[in-house]
């Protein structure tokens, strides 16, 4: 290609040293739809490679203290905190975000993740008993597994990366991860970082590649005893697949389709703007086109407005926010989740009807419900098949509780415990004495 000097060449980072591919895939700006970016296309090879490293660094790492490795990530953390708008400007331009959001939501998330779990990893206890009758004690004791696979998608890449590292190489493990092809950037720039930290080689190894490729490789290696995996349900069910032979440990953070009940006492002055928010945080394409064949009605955005864009910018991604009305609970745009500034509106009578509405998806992630009688928001949120309920608010997070969906929304929960015990296995030791 004539401008392929000006692209950015991303290389897999393996055993702490950066290694080229033999193929690799383009990457689109999606502000312009142009290629401006070459990610390596992994496959076998490279994973083997990189499990092998991240296997050879198992022993070392595990073996240091708690408050080692807490002091590492500390570090770590302080780098990308460092280097935040570099992140933030990489962040929006690959994924295609505001860089307002990337900003202040997910290159900060991505430092908290760090300084979160080196923070916890110094404050787990384990139990014991005593049965005085035999003379004997009971008590607990975790380690670290070995080689976690990790893989993350692209609508929150750093933020949810970190999150899956972070409290993996806390625990001792070492790790090899898989970002989403179409957003690697910057976990390409974490790995710059991770000498400088401290973090010591092979410990993070980050493949890039497809998941046909890539991450089935890295599902499918017999010495990767767990998986953790935020991504489709459709993807997750082959990753159950074929890590069934090997027994490995899952976990599986997936699709949503979250409902925001508005009862009629809600405050709307609050509820309105967080809930456009909610709604409209990723610009990707939607379902607008199968809502009106199936005879909704689209208020605003999609079809209705023009979007009038720069020269520059007219190959580029764009989407106006949409609203859609009237439409039937069993349609596939309040059945499926949509990746896209989206929302459908519909309106509901009865506290019953909405639950029994809010519950008849398949999937169970998270929910909001808005009103201001104390009662019924308890209520509400006791029934809510979710894993997450967030009343009068959205997005706010408590990282020591569990994250994670019902139903088809996943497998598992993450969060301070939730995290330990899923990186760790547990052991029962007992003294007679």
């Amino acid at each position: 290609m004539a401008h392929s000097k000006a692209l950015v060449v991303l290389e897999n980072f393996i055993g702490g040293k950066f290694v080229p591919c033999s193929s690799y895939i383009d990457s689109y700006n999606p502000s312009t739809g142009d290629i401006y970016c070459r990610v390596p296309d992994s496959g076998k090879e490279e994973v083997e490679a990189a499990v092998k490293a991240a296997k050879n660094a198992f022993p070392i790492w595990s073996s240091k203290s708690p408050l080692e490795r807490s002091q590492i990530l500390n570090k770590l953390a302080d780098l990308i905190e460092h280097d935040l708008e570099a992140f933030a400007q990489a962040e929006s331009k690959d994924q295609g975000k505001t860089i307002t959001f990337a900003r202040t939501v997910d290159i900060p998330r991505a430092v908290y993740n760090f300084r979160f779990f080196a923070s916890s990893i110094l404050h787990h206890t384990t139990e014991c008993t005593e049965m005085a009758t035999v003379g004997c004690v009971h008590y607990t004791s975790r380690a670290p597994v070995g080689v976690a696979g990790l893989i993350s998608p692209w609508n929150l890449p750093l933020y949810l990366l970190t999150w899956k590292i972070a409290p993996a190489i806390a625990c001792g493990n070492t790790v090899v991860a898989k970002p989403s092809e179409m957003t690697s950037v910057t976990a390409w720039m974490m790995c710059k970082l991770l000498e400088k930290a401290g973090v010591p080689h092979g410990v993070v190894n980050v493949v890039f590649g497809t998941g046909a490729k890539a991450g089935e490789a890295l599902v499918c290696h017999p010495n990767v005893p767990l998986i953790s995996f935020t991504g489709s349900t459709l993807t997750a069910q082959r990753i159950m697949e074929k890590s069934a032979p090997h027994c490995k440990r899952l976990s599986l953070e997936l699709g949503g389709k979250n409902p925001a009940i508005i009862f009629d006492d809600a405050d709307l002055t609050q509820c309105i703007p967080t809930t456009l928010r909610s709604s409209f945080a990723n610009q990707v394409r939607s379902y607008v086109k199968k809502a009106q064949a199936e005879g909704a009605r689209v208020l605003c955005g999609e079809g209705v407005d023009s979007l009038p864009l720069p020269p520059g910018n007219q190959k580029g991604y764009f989407m106006l926010p949409t609203v859609v009305a009237e439409v039937k609970d069993e349609s596939c745009c309040m059945q499926e989740e949509i990746f896209g500034p989206v929302t459908c509106v519909v309106a509901f009578d009865t506290e019953e009807e909405v639950i029994e509405r809010a519950n008849s998806v398949k999937y169970g992630l998270a929910a909001t419900v808005w009103s201001s009688n104390v009662g019924r928001v308890h209520r509400v949120a006791q029934r809510l098949q979710s894993g997450l309920v967030w009343t009068n608010c959205w997005l706010v997070r408590d990282l020591n509780l569990p994250f994670g969906g019902m139903k088809a929304s996943g497998i598992g929960r993450e969060g301070a415990k939730d995290s330990y015990e899923f990186f760790t296995e547990v052991k029962t030791i007992t003294i007679k004495h």
